[in-house]
């Protein structure tokens, strides 16, 4: 699977890039990941795939737990979508779905964070490997 994060945000903080990039690191061995840092919104359109599965990160009503979003990343995989586009600090692009990190307001930086360590999360239960819990 190959994953794509845009990133729409003025700055994200040192600490939260080095653990952005420690998981990015570790997912490396489950699917090709790239991370992608706008500016602004208006730059999505011209570097999103029309053909990718988009997946808008914003807050809904529906909150999934790990093991929910690991099934829906296996189903996705089996059911041949292998080009995964995730937008963060957007609200304005066309999506396929919505994922729901909290119900409550968090800094972009942070929410990157907390979205890569669960899709590794995610990866890991897949694999039935030692780490969930």
């Amino acid at each position: 699977m190959k994953f794509t994060i845009y990133i729409v945000c003025e700055k994200i903080e040192k600490f939260y890039l080095e653990a952005i990039k420690e998981y990015e690191k570790r997912l490396g061995r489950y699917c090709t990941i790239k991370l992608i840092y706008l500016k602004r919104e208006d730059q999505l359109e011209k570097k999103i795939s029309d053909s990718s599965y988009k997946i808008l990160v914003t807050n809904t009503n529906q909150l999934l737990s790990s093991e929910e979003l690991a099934e829906k990343i296996n189903d996705l995989g089996v059911s041949g979508t292998s080009d995964i586009s995730i937008i963060i600090g957007s609200e304005t692009v066309l999506y396929d779905e919505k994922l729901t990190m909290s119900q409550m307001d968090m800094d972009t930086g942070l929410k990157t964070t907390v979205l890569i360590e669960q899709l590794y999360r995610a990866f890991r239960i897949i694999q039935n490997h030692p780490y969930h819990k």
